[in-house]
């Protein structure tokens, strides 16, 4: 109760700090060129979204794109920071200032469903006879709850892990296939920490990780069907899955190699870039990036399992874009023609092709722009390749809860003790009975 309590005092604080950027002036916007006056013979509206960088370049060319193409709706796009950033916005401005679409991730899909705050998509699909048969289905049940779909997803991507082909190859390992266990890894590491003193194998201290490598088990991370069968009571982190995860994490730290870099997911991308790490997890959205940058081949493989496991895929991460129901009829009809938009194979395709998040539409994999990009960047099909072979259920749509966000901060902090040499089974119980007492 005191870590949430200082949570909200923390995003509160923050809202103080950039209301006045984010929120009281609708054509402000931190690095985003799509942020203008709009058209006055369009309807115009705001979209919020947290697409900074490259990816925020290219997600304002899909705006433009858009505000060119259409004869009577303008899309107004303002970076409103993170995902939480965003949220505590919307939480802050109430009825007032709120934008027609707003951009989130799947952590906070079941707040937003159970607030006032957003329209559900399905009631909209259903007026319209709109057709969902042509989206992936994994990546709808994601944002499906109680058979209700609540926004369109937009930018897909899951956990795959990259390694140096250069580097396997130097120890005696095939490039052309990596390890596929947790045991794999852990001698593959040994073989590449005795040979070229570099660590083996690393990942982010980020809970979301945990998360992907425990769903790939086949696990629930709550009861209830990870809360999709009713409100969940217990977490089963602490079950044999989880269990395997932080002994394997332990064993390889204990034995040097693997190496914490941090908690940010950018931290082991350095060390690999840099040759001194072989293998580690990431998103599959950053994948083109690190692959024009890394000076040696780059290859992509699926999460691995522990041994006598069947891998079962990989949770969707990424964002969705919803309908606000704070404004007008004419403003809601306008934000879901932009919403159909980005949901077309052409624009799924564009965006896949120039960040590496995989489209959410089937057709998309056929346009012509994608194949090229994945011609000239063929780790990129890993991740189209993980989720096609996920299915959708409860363990591979990650815990529904509106304390996922704290569920991962808990899950992060009993790492980061078994890095600390302190025992993982007693790190791994004590987050577990912290996420109950959240969930009581």
């Amino acid at each position: 109760m005191m870590k949430k309590l200082v949570f909200l005092l923390v995003a509160f604080t923050s809202v103080l700090a950039f209301s006045l950027a984010g929120c009281s002036n609708k054509n402000t916007s931190s690095g985003s060129g799509s942020a203008d006056s709009g058209d006055k013979n369009k309807t115009n509206i705001d979209l919020w979204h947290s697409l900074s960088g490259d990816n925020g370049k290219n997600f304002e060319k899909i705006v433009d794109d858009f505000n060119k193409e259409s004869d009577s709706v303008h899309v107004n796009a303002v970076y409103q920071g993170g995902y939480t950033d965003a949220i505590t916005k919307i939480r802050a401005v109430g009825d007032k200032e709120v934008p027609a679409i707003l951009q989130a991730s799947g952590t906070n899909r079941k707040y937003l469903a159970e607030s006032d705050f957003v329209k559900p998509l399905q009631e909209v699909m259903d007026k319209e006879k709109f057709d969902t048969s042509g989206i992936e289905e994994n990546v709808l049940n994601r944002y499906t709850i109680d058979d209700k779909l609540y926004s369109m997803p937009f930018s897909s991507s899951n956990a795959i892990m990259l390694y140096n082909k250069d580097m396997l190859k130097e120890v005696g390992l095939d490039p052309e296939n990596p390890p596929t266990t947790y045991e794999e890894i852990e001698k593959a590491s040994q073989k590449i920490k005795d040979k070229t003193k570099n660590y083996g194998f690393s990942f982010a201290t980020i809970g979301w990780y945990f998360e992907e490598l425990l769903a790939n088990q086949g696990e629930l991370y709550l009861d209830k069907d990870n809360g999709f069968s009713g409100e969940p009571t217990k977490t089963l982190v602490a079950e044999e899955g989880g269990q395997k995860i932080f002994k394997w994490l332990d064993d390889m730290n204990k034995a040097g190699t693997f190496k914490n870099y941090g908690s940010n997911y950018e931290d082991p991308r350095a060390p690999f870039l840099a040759g001194q790490l072989a293998m580690y997890l990431d998103s599959s959205a950053n994948v083109r990036q690190m692959v024009d940058e890394a000076p040696f081949e780059v290859g992509t493989a699926p999460l691995p399992v522990p041994e006598g496991v069947d891998p079962h895929g990989a949770t969707v991460g990424g964002n969705s874009l919803y309908i606000t129901n704070k404004l007008s009829d004419k403003e809601q009809k306008a934000a879901w023609e932009f919403i159909k938009y980005t949901a077309s194979p052409k624009v799924q395709a564009e965006w896949a092709a120039a960040t590496g998040y995989f489209p959410v539409t089937k057709k998309a994999n056929d346009e012509a722009e994608l194949q090229k990009a994945y011609e000239k960047y063929p780790q990129m099909k890993t991740a189209v390749e993980v989720n096609s072979n996920t299915s959708a259920t409860p363990e591979m749509s990650g815990p529904l809860s509106d304390e996922g966000e704290q569920f991962r901060s808990i899950i992060e902090t009993a790492q980061e003790q078994v890095y600390e040499g302190n025992d993982w089974k007693k790190a791994l119980e004590g987050a577990a009975k912290k996420i109950d007492e959240l969930l009581k």
